[in-house]
């Protein structure tokens, strides 16, 4: 079947299979779950609760989903969830309360046997333990509050714990050593200095790596002979921004892309590496820990500069890997190991193959995904189940 649209979603061979409708003018809502291909097992992804979401976005992000969980190698498929609502509504408890519930009861015929929840913008673990207690059932959502219990080992793991950002340092460790480069003779930068960018840059320092640049929204601070993890913490949380630490040189939150060293992590906002600066980036090792950070062409240049990248996909999947723990009541010490197994063993995957085929990262994860995704495709059709 050709590529066709049917509204603002587009449709595919792949995908998808199921796009649900929630609409509550009452209330103010409208909201989406797309589910995108479930060969490899339910549904999986996060629901996005902003004043501009749409359903081509919910779209988008669920076939992301989709590939995300089978490089993953998580037997799961991809999904996603968006809630339009006005931003009184986001910054109201109350209001906010209100309308996930509403929404977790609206698609309870799909929750969780073909869509499981999990957080996003604007929705974390006190949102899960929401959605979960209106739909009735532990399993209808992941990241939920670690006291949201349903036994003494099966308890909510909240995305807090930072699998995310400790999945990011395994794959960049995993980076340095198929390059034979020793940890603690590298320097680093981390755009962001939010959960992801926290979790990577503390993991890295520990692992004695030198932290030398970190953004916010203020901007960047600098410092080539390296930054105190743990007075950088204080420091942030004392004055609210990363530039206020000392010593160190204040640039602009778009300068530490440009800055000489050895690793560059993005951790915060799509499309920062785009046509003005791509060729200004000076990293030999660039770790796309936030999702979407450059374009595949972009991708392209600093490949053929000779930058190793490692794609989205492949680096900060520790957060549903980290949702799959929950799933199967694993408890926090079995997540952080699970983690760490799958985004080392698909990270050094997915670099050989693109060395051995001389194929970009993402075109090689993208290989993976895919094979992963049509074997189960095939096992299904023939009725082996997944």
């Amino acid at each position: 079947m050709e590529n066709f649209n049917l509204g603002e979603v587009t449709l595919d061979n792949f995908g998808p299979e199921k796009v649900f409708i929630v609409y509550n003018p009452d209330l103010g809502v409208k909201g989406w779950v797309v589910i995108d291909n479930t060969n490899l097992g339910v549904g999986k992804g996060g629901i996005r609760m902003t004043p501009t979401v749409t359903v081509n976005e919910v779209a988008r992000l669920a076939r992301a989903m989709t590939y995300k969980n089978a490089l993953a190698g998580l037997p799961f498929g991809g999904a996603k969830a968006g809630i339009q609502v006005p931003q009184d509504v986001i910054k109201d408890k109350e209001k906010k309360k209100e309308v996930i519930q509403f929404f977790s009861r609206a698609i309870k015929s799909i929750c969780p046997r073909l869509y499981v929840a999990g957080p996003d913008i604007n929705t974390g673990e006190e949102e899960m333990r929401w959605f979960a207690e209106a739909n009735g059932s532990w399993k209808s959502a992941t990241g939920k509050p670690k006291d949201m219990c349903i036994g003494p080992m099966k308890c909510g793991i909240p995305h807090e714990y930072g699998s995310t950002g400790f999945g990011v340092a395994i794959a960049t460790k995993v980076a340095l050593d198929l390059k034979k480069i020793d940890i603690s003779k590298v320097s680093f930068a981390v755009e962001g200095f939010g959960n992801v960018g926290y979790f990577t840059a503390k993991h890295l320092t520990d692992a004695g790596a030198k932290l030398v640049a970190i953004s916010d929204s203020k901007g960047t601070i600098y410092n080539s002979d390296g930054i105190d993890f743990k007075e950088l913490e204080k420091v942030k949380k004392e004055s609210g921004s990363v530039t206020n630490y000392k010593p160190g040189q204040v640039m602009k939150t778009t300068d530490l892309f440009e800055l000489p060293v050895d690793i560059l992590i993005t951790a915060a906002l799509p499309d920062v590496i785009h046509q003005g600066n791509v060729d200004k980036v000076k990293a030999k090792v660039v770790v796309e820990g936030s999702n979407i950070p450059m374009k595949p062409e972009f991708e392209k240049i600093l490949a053929e500069k000779g930058v190793l990248l490692i794609p989205d996909f492949v680096a900060n999947a520790g957060g549903v890997i980290s949702s799959y723990a929950e799933y199967k009541g694993k408890t926090v010490e079995d997540m952080f190991q699970i983690v760490e197994k799958k985004i080392r063993q698909n990270t050094k995957k997915v670099l050989l193959l693109s060395a051995k085929e001389n194929i970009l990262p993402r075109d090689a994860a993208m290989k993976i995904a895919l094979e992963r995704i049509n074997k189960a495709k095939e096992k299904k059709s023939a009725g082996g189940g997944i």
